[in-house]
C-alpha cells in the first residue's frame, strides 16, 4: 500500500509549502529519511500494541511491488518469471508469519513493544507526516529509473497529488497549520467567541498547539478512531514541549508566512516561511549539561 494525501497546501509570494500524509512500506523509510529538506513525523513501532501490529501485518503486509533478479549494482534486473515470483512472494510471507509468531512469543514474555515490534518492521507499513517548501530535488531523484520501485511509486503519487492540489493563498503573518480542519477551527472560534482566527493571538496560539499535537499523532484522530478534543491536544502539546529538553519535531510543520521582502530567507528548512520550531525557546540544546536534566545519570 502506497498512498500520498495532501492535508495542507499554502502559498505566499510564490513560496509554496505542502504537508503530506504518506503511507508506504517501512522498508523504504530509511531512503525517505535521507532527504533533509523535509520535516517529518512518523508512526512509531514503540507506540503500537504488539497484538495490533501483528494483526496489521497479517491483514495488510508490506510486500515489494515486484521481485526482480539479482545482479550487480543497486538496481534489480528483470522481474522474475511467474512461477519464481510466486515462490518469492510465498517466501516473503513465510518470513512474515515467522516474525509474527516470534513477536507474539516475546509479547507473551511481557517484552515491551519497543522490542517485540521490531521483528515485524520489514512487513509493516508506516504513516508519515512530511512538510517542505523544496520538493523538486526529491522528485528528481526518486521519480527516476534508478530509484527503488517502492519509493519511485511513492514520489510519483506525491507529485500527482501536488499537481491536483490548489494551494491556499495566505497573507503575510498567517499560518500554515496541518490537521487544523474546519471542525477544529470552529471549536477554537467558539471558545474565543470570534469570527476569524486572526482576531485573537490566543486563538492563533491554540490553533498552532492543536496542529503540533496532531502532527505528533500523525492524525486528526486518537488511536481509537475518535476525534481529538482541545483538552487532549493541549495535554499532548505540553507533554512534548512543556519540559526541557523539548520534543520539537512535531513543531516543524507549522509555518508563518513572511512578507515579500523576506521571502528569500530560510527558517529551519523552509524558504519564505518562519518555521514554528524556530520560534521556540530550547528548540535545540547547544550544550548538554547532565546535572541540569532529570534522570541524567
Amino acid at each position: 500500500m502506497i498512498e500520498a494525501k495532501i492535508v495542507a497546501d499554502s502559498i505566499v509570494n510564490g513560496k509554496r509549502i505542502i504537508t503530506y500524509v504518506l503511507t508506504y512500506p517501512r522498508f523504504i523509510h530509511s531512503e525517505f529519511m535521507t532527504h533533509r529538506m523535509i520535516s517529518r513525523n512518523a508512526s512509531s513501532s514503540r507506540a503500537i500494541p504488539v497484538k495490533k501490529q501483528i494483526q496489521m501485518v497479517m491483514d495488510n503486509p508490506a510486500i515489494p511491488l515486484a521481485f526482480t533478479k539479482n545482479q550487480k549494482g543497486m538496481q534489480g534486473g528483470e522481474i522474475l518469471d511467474d512461477k519464481a515470483h510466486e515462490l518469492a512472494v510465498s517466501t516473503w510471507l513465510n518470513a512474515r508469519d515467522a516474525a509474527a509468531r516470534l513477536a507474539s512469543d516475546l509479547a507473551d514474555l511481557e517484552v515491551h513493544k519497543q522490542y517485540a515490534n521490531r521483528l515485524l518492521e520489514p512487513f509493516a507499513h508506516i504513516t508519515v507526516v512530511a512538510t517542505a517548501t523544496d520538493w523538486e530535488n526529491f522528485f528528481a531523484l526518486r521519480i527516476h529509473p534508478a530509484a527503488q520501485p517502492e519509493i519511485h511509486a511513492l514520489a510519483k503519487a506525491m507529485y500527482n497529488a501536488r499537481e491536483k492540489s490548489v494551494a491556499r493563498i495566505l497573507k503575510p503573518g498567517m499560518w500554515h497549520l496541518p490537521f487544523v480542519d474546519e471542525t477544529a477551527m470552529d471549536e477554537i472560534k467558539e471558545r474565543f467567541q470570534i469570527d476569524c482566527l486572526q482576531e485573537s493571538e490566543a486563538a492563533i496560539d491554540l490553533a498552532i498547539r492543536r496542529s503540533v499535537a496532531r502532527c505528533a499523532r500523525v492524525s486528526y484522530l486518537n488511536h481509537d478512531g475518535s476525534s481529538t478534543t482541545i483538552a487532549q491536544d493541549l495535554e499532548l502539546y505540553e507533554r512534548l514541549l512543556g519540559n526541557v529538553p523539548i520534543h520539537a519535531s512535531p513543531a516543524e510543520h507549522q509555518a508563518k508566512a513572511r512578507p515579500w521582502y523576506l521571502s528569500w530567507m530560510r527558517s529551519g528548512n523552509f524558504k519564505g516561511w518562519v518555521q514554528y520550531r524556530k520560534t521556540l525557546k530550547h528548540e535545540n540544546i547547544e550544550k548538554y549539561e547532565a546535572e541540569l536534566l532529570p534522570n541524567a545519570s
